[in-house]
């Protein structure tokens, strides 16, 4: 439960974060979940072992099993440094600003709508994992400069307890959800300040296409949906099927989300599978690494058995290692969709800004 709510403030503040960006370079980093946070240290300076030390640069939200990290440690001789950098947005862009300086020498959790940026800027070099054909491979963008992690689906989660004392017909689809029915029941996070608002808005820009999207989300206006400005005041505040037991039974989040509900072996929620975006993250050697060669090994430990073990428990996503057994309950009740929305990271790069900005305008204007 921990990272499934920190999870959802990867891209906080999109549109200010280039603002901000400059003078948060030379900023400690804040502390995140799972995360010990540092300043960056030169790679390879203090050696543990015969395998250096590895600065892995991640977002926040990044989680891992102390002891599963100690275990490669003593194994590989590979000293790790995690350092958080906040968001996936901010990261992204501190390591274009310092490519010349690396922060480290790899990197996690560069994900499918930064992904352009990131190699567009040149801060990743070549590496393909021997480990990748484990799953990884069917995830993979562009050349072999990123490494599937990990991947996960955004969709509107509902509350079947409200529906059923309602007597109402639940909806299924991007469509159902503008219809009169369903008038101010749903509620959803800015994409100029959430990871899975940015996400919805993407995933409803794939279903109804450049032109189309416009409409749609007039229409969701029109249909009473509310804003808010990020994913813990949505989902635990205003959507009545988790602690909030707010008013309304549909929420953006996770596809992930329902087992956090379960009681008693049942779950009031559940995830609409039609209305889903892919989320896909990725890790990587930084172009200008100190340790290039343990930075590669870092890359193999975040694709092993061991650390794909602990994905779904400690980031509340899926591994992109499909032996890998998920958790009891998320074999239940977190299915993944079938046929979630996709656009391709460079429409996304080239597009995002544009579409956040016009989303506002028509939205909140």
């Amino acid at each position: 439960m921990r990272n499934h709510t920190t999870r959802a403030w990867r891209y906080p503040l999109v549109m200010t974060a280039l603002l901000t960006l400059v003078a948060a370079c030379g900023s400690t980093a804040t502390a995140g979940v799972g995360v010990a946070t540092s300043t960056p240290a030169a790679s390879g300076s203090s050696p543990a072992a015969s395998g250096g030390s590895v600065t892995l640069v991640t977002h926040d939200s990044f989680g891992v099993d102390k002891k599963v990290l100690a275990a490669f440690e003593a194994s590989s001789g590979i000293k790790v440094t995690l350092l958080a950098q906040g968001d996936v947005g901010v990261m992204v862009n501190k390591l274009i600003l310092t490519k010349s300086d690396p922060l480290g020498d790899a990197v996690f959790g560069i994900d499918n709508t930064f992904a352009s940026r990131a190699l567009d800027a040149g801060i990743l070099q070549p590496y393909s994992s021997p480990l990748a054909a484990n799953g990884s491979e069917k995830f993979a963008v562009g050349d072999a400069r990123l490494t599937p992690v990990d991947y996960g689906d955004v969709c509107v989660n509902i509350d079947h307890r409200y529906f059923a004392k309602a007597k109402l017909a639940e909806p299924t689809t991007f469509e159902d959800l503008a219809k009169p029915a369903y008038k101010n029941l749903l509620v959803v996070e800015s994409p100029a300040t959430s990871s899975p608002g940015l996400a919805f808005l993407v995933g409803t820009v794939a279903h109804f296409g450049d032109s189309g999207w416009p409409a749609y989300w007039t229409s969701l206006k029109n249909n009473g949906v509310k804003v808010d400005s990020g994913w813990t005041d949505a989902y635990t505040v205003d959507f009545s099927g988790s602690t909030g037991k707010g008013a309304r039974p549909l929420v953006v989040s996770y596809a992930s989300s329902p087992p956090s509900e379960v009681a008693n072996g049942v779950a009031p929620t559940s995830a609409l599978l039609d209305t889903c975006f892919r989320q896909v993250e990725y890790a990587g050697v930084l172009n200008g690494a100190r340790n290039p060669a343990a930075a590669q090994k870092v890359v193999d430990f975040l694709l092993s058995k061991q650390f794909q073990a602990g994905v779904a428990d400690q980031m509340y996503v899926y591994p992109v290692d499909a032996a890998t057994p998920l958790p009891s309950d998320w074999r239940k009740f977190a299915p993944i969709a079938a046929h979630p929305e996709s656009i391709a990271p460079g429409t996304i790069s080239a597009k995002r800004d544009g579409w956040i900005s016009a989303w506002s305008d028509l939205v909140e204007g």
